[in-house]
C-alpha cells in the first residue's frame, strides 16, 4: 500500500501564501503513481478558522476525488477541534488494503506539545476493526514521539506522553506511526516501531541552523510511503525560492519561548536505533 502523507499545511485566509504552497505541492504529486490514501497529520490551519478548513478541504479533497482515494486528516496543536470537525469530519479509522489506518488527536489546546488519550487509544486498538485488517495498524497523529538529539524545542513540543503511548501498543499490531509538527523528515524507532515524521507543506526547519536557533525556509515537502517495507522518499515542489530564509529565531527568543512552555509528563525522548 502507498500512501501520500502530508502535514503542516498551516492554510490562512489572512495570507496566500500557505495556499499556493499546497497548490504547489499537490500539483507536483500529480504524477506520483498508485497513491491509495492521502494522510495529513495534523497543523491543517494555522488559526483553526473555518475558511481555513473550507480552503484544505477542497485542495485536497480535489486531489483526493479525483484520485478516487480517501484523505485521513488529524488534528495538530493549531488545530481548533470544533471548527475542524464541522469541515473535514470527525476521524474515523479506516482499513485500506489490509491496514487498519487510526488518526489520533494528540491537541492540547493552547499548548505547542501534545498528549496522547492512552484510555482512547487502547480502545480504537482492541475494537473490532470494520472490515479484516491482517496487515496490521497505522497511527496517524501530530506530535512525534521521537526528537532529534540536542533539538531542544523538539523535546520540549513534541509528544509529551511517550511512555503511556509505548504501554498502549505493547503487544499490539501497530507497524508504522506517522506524524509531522517538526517541519522536518525524521525517523527512528520507538518501543520497536517504525516512526516517520513528514516534512511541512507550509514550510521547512533547516536543522543546520544549530541546537540553539530555529531557521525556517521556503520549500513544500511531503512524503511518500511503501507501507509493506517500509519503504519512504520525500517529495520537494519545485518551488523557484526553496531555500530561502523565511525567518529565524535568535537563541534569546528561543529560550524565552521554551520557558513559557508550560510542564506537563515527560519531555519528547531522542531517537534510538
Amino acid at each position: 500500500m502507498r500512501l501520500l502523507h502530508l502535514s503542516d499545511t498551516h492554510i490562512s485566509e489572512i495570507s496566500g501564501f500557505s495556499a499556493m504552497a499546497l497548490r504547489r505541492m499537490l500539483d507536483d504529486c500529480r504524477d506520483v503513481p498508485d497513491i491509495d490514501a492521502i494522510v495529513i497529520t495534523g497543523d491543517i490551519a494555522d488559526n483553526g478558522t473555518i475558511p481555513e478548513y473550507v480552503i484544505a478541504r477542497d485542495l485536497i479533497g480535489a486531489f483526493a476525488t479525483g484520485r478516487g482515494i480517501p484523505a485521513i486528516f488529524t488534528t495538530g496543536n493549531h488545530d481548533e477541534r470544533t471548527a475542524f470537525t464541522e469541515v473535514l469530519g470527525p476521524s474515523e479509522p479506516i482499513v485500506l488494503n489490509g491496514y487498519r489506518i487510526i488518526p489520533l488527536d494528540s491537541l492540547v489546546p493552547g499548548e505547542g506539545y501534545g498528549l496522547i488519550d492512552p484510555t482512547r487509544l487502547r480502545e480504537l486498538l482492541t475494537e473490532p476493526a470494520p472490515e479484516p485488517a491482517p496487515n496490521g495498524t497505522i497511527l496517524a497523529f501530530h506530535h512525534p514521539p521521537i526528537s532529534v538529539p540536542g533539538i531542544e524545542i523538539q523535546r520540549v513540543l513534541g509528544l509529551r506522553n511517550p511512555g503511556e503511548l509505548a504501554a498502549a501498543i505493547a503487544g499490539t499490531d501497530v507497524r508504522l506511526i506517522l506524524c509531522g509538527h517538526y517541519h522536518s523528515q525524521l525517523f527512528g524507532m520507538f518501543a520497536g516501531v517504525p516512526v516517520w515524521v513528514t516534512p511541512g507543506v507550509v514550510n521547512r526547519t533547516d536543522l543546520t541552523s544549530g541546537p540553539n536557533t530555529v531557521r525556517v525556509v521556503q520549500g513544500p515537502s511531503a512524503s511518500v510511503i511503501d507501507v509493506d517495507g517500509p519503504v519512504i522518499h520525500t517529495l520537494h515542489a519545485r518551488d523557484p525560492h526553496a531555500g530561502d530564509l523565511l525567518r529565524e529565531v535568535p537563541q534569546e527568543r528561543l529560550a524565552e519561548i521554551l520557558a513559557s512552555v508550560r510542564p506537563s509528563a515527560a519531555p519528547t525522548p531522542p531517537c534510538r536505533e
